[in-house]
């Protein structure tokens, strides 16, 4: 009987498919539009031909034309499965850090703590969470990644299209990122680029790391040195490449790891920091300059430093 009440009850939809939609796959398609219902049901369902494209049968690997009539049949979920919390600081963080929106895309300056989606062990991240405080949005998908601890510029698209162009400039040369970081340390150089592969791997207790082989992608990373301190040297980081954790591992290899980075720092060293009030890695995106996918016009979108590292580095002894 009470199972009852916790389930919302299936309908058919139709969806006319408009020129944002086309492009894209079937099957990527309904995950994203029955959120909750397991990859396994979609696909028993288009198997079984109940999702029809202009009254017809269709296969997973269809993709959507302009002017298509998507039929989607009565699919049962649970309320539970729609629900997501959404954590004060980061609903405040969506509310109000947005530094650029237009009818394309949304520039947020991303909080640290925060997963930019779910995953193993998250429920949801930002982009589950921006989805349920914009219910009315027809189209909202992360442009790239930062990782959980990392603030600053995250690029959201509000259109396919912006996707698909911004998507283009990311794997090319087309955006330019610039980051600021705090490493450990002393560093004695003035500028220094560092180019050497990356590769994933996995730790003996489980957890992905990022090691320099030879084996690795290649990637590039040029640091500048902004400001000493005592113990402490504020750097410019810009990445050419976009590998998974680039600036931490190329700052490690230069023998200053990223305060507080607990995957690739020093334990003693981040403890002491730690102790000094540096509760969060030491890493931000300052800045990405891009072309705007619709206009083509050359933009640059600033994060300003969270007020917490502003106070932190205020204290700091310079040299």
């Amino acid at each position: 009987m009470n199972s009852d009440k916790n389930e919302i009850k299936p309908q058919v939809k139709w969806v006319d498919i408009d020129e944002e939609q086309a492009g894209q796959r079937l099957d990527n398609f309904l995950i994203t539009r029955l959120k909750g219902v397991p990859k396994s049901r979609i696909y028993r369902i288009i198997r079984k031909g109940e999702v029809r494209i202009n009254k017809g049968r269709i296969n997973v690997n269809y993709r959507l034309i302009c002017g298509d009539k998507l039929r989607i049949p009565p699919v049962r979920m649970t309320e539970n499965t729609q629900k997501i919390f959404i954590k004060t600081a980061l609903k405040h963080s969506l509310e109000n850090d947005i530094i650029f929106e237009d009818d394309f895309l949304i520039g947020l300056n991303k909080p640290s703590g925060f997963a930019v989606h779910g995953g193993t062990g998250i429920d949801s991240g930002i982009i589950e969470a921006l989805r349920t405080l914009r219910p009315d949005a027809r189209f909202l998908e992360l442009v790239h990644r930062l990782d959980k601890e990392t603030s600053g510029c995250l690029l959201i698209a509000k259109k396919r299209s912006a996707l698909r162009s911004l998507h283009e400039l990311f794997r090319g040369e087309g955006i330019d990122k610039t980051y600021l970081a705090l490493l450990a340390g002393c560093w004695q150089r003035k500028k220094q680029t560092v180019n050497m592969p990356l590769l994933k791997n996995t730790a003996n207790n489980g957890e992905r790391i990022v090691v320099i082989s030879k084996k690795g992608k290649q990637a590039e990373t040029f640091f500048r040195r902004i400001q000493r301190f005592q113990n402490a040297t504020l750097v410019e980081a810009s990445p050419k490449t976009g590998r998974t954790h680039q600036i931490r591992v190329h700052a490690a290899y230069l023998g200053h790891p990223i305060v507080a980075d607990d995957r690739y720092g020093n334990m003693t060293t981040n403890q002491q920091f730690k102790q000094r009030g540096y509760k969060r890695l030491f890493l931000h995106a300052k800045k990405l300059s891009f072309a705007h996918p619709n206009t083509g016009e050359i933009m640059t979108l600033n994060a300003p430093l969270p007020s917490s590292l502003i106070t932190l580095l205020n204290h700091e002894k310079p040299l």
